[in-house]
């Protein structure tokens, strides 16, 4: 099945590191946590060695454990991943007291009392927003290859809605390909370039279907500003057929940069996987061609919207 793709690429130029048991288990612990934080912004090694001005190696060794960076290499990388060193170290919740009051009540919760929790102040501090709205607005988020593009206007089709594909959007604010974003200006300007647009969106239309890059979910604000005005349907796809179709729309990037690229997108599908799943009705379109993939995605949401089939 050919469907559309809009997401960054998938692939990381592999290093090949020469993994020893780790010394330590903080290094273990501290390289686990810059895998996940470059993966859930899909990242890969050589995009965040070359951000954070250091070799591939020594990223890969920090990676594995392996290495024992200084503090200001450490900082480097908490910049490239656009996250504070007390988050690639392990806690953002020592920096006032406020804080270490609300994570004693928080710890150990389990994901229903914590779903409760965040809804409950989403409903204090969040995005403005209600239901009715949500529902006239369809967002679809997923990895590059799920159809967001493909299903999205078929969906915009049989609703009566706009479509957009937010990435187009980000790239006429930019005046440049969503590529050329990251290369010029960084990774930081891409996320301003995101927010503007899916704000604006989501002023525009009172009813649309969107389709959101793949990577939207990485930035906390611009995800919750999609979910509380949106909602949500997260289109998966197993990683072959991810792969597959990226290759059928001309798209060899992810095969030819690195042997390692369907580990990779696992990598990347497993650290931006928690994120997906917030939203409101979940589809595999593996299971499908494309004309059955919409026709039983458009009864679904058809019922999550709760309109006549």
């Amino acid at each position: 099945m050919v469907i559309g793709t809009s997401d960054t690429a998938l692939a990381d130029g592999a290093v090949e590191a020469a993994v020893a048991p780790p010394a330590n288990p903080f290094l273990l612990a501290l390289g686990e946590r810059v895998r996940t934080l470059r993966s859930r912004r899909g990242m890969t090694r050589k995009a965040v060695a070359r951000a954070a001005d250091v070799s591939e190696r020594h990223l890969a060794n920090l990676e594995y454990g392996t290495g024992n960076a200084s503090v200001l290499v450490l900082l480097q990388v908490a910049q490239a991943l656009q996250c504070s060193l007390a988050e690639m170290l392990g806690d953002v919740t020592t920096s006032s007291p406020e804080w270490l009051l609300i994570r004693e009540l928080l710890a150990h919760r389990n994901e229903a009392d914590l779903r409760r929790a965040h809804g409950h102040l989403v409903d204090m501090f969040g995005e403005p927003g209600n239901v009715q709205a949500r529902q006239c607005r369809l967002a679809l988020i997923g990895l590059r290859g799920a159809g967001k593009t493909t299903l999205g206007q078929r969906l915009a089709d049989d609703l009566g809605f706009p479509f957009i594909e937010l990435s187009r959007e980000i790239e006429q604010f930019a005046g440049c390909q969503i590529s050329e974003i990251h290369n010029l200006y960084g990774a930081s300007a891409y996320r301003r370039y995101e927010r503007r647009a899916l704000e604006e969106a989501i002023q525009i239309y009172p009813e649309v279907v969107i389709a959101t890059p793949g990577g939207l979910v990485s930035d906390a604000a611009n995800f919750n500003l999609l979910l509380s005005h949106c909602t949500t349907v997260w289109l998966q796809a197993d990683p072959a057929d991810h792969m597959a179709r990226v290759a059928q729309q001309g798209d060899l990037r992810p095969m030819a940069a690195s042997r390692e690229a369907m580990e990779d997108l696992k990598r990347i599908l497993e650290g931006r996987s928690a994120f997906y799943s917030k939203a409101d009705l979940q589809f595999n379109t593996s299971a499908y061609g494309v004309d059955e993939a919409f026709l039983a995605l458009r009864e679904q949401v058809h019922q999550l919207l709760q309109l006549k089939t």
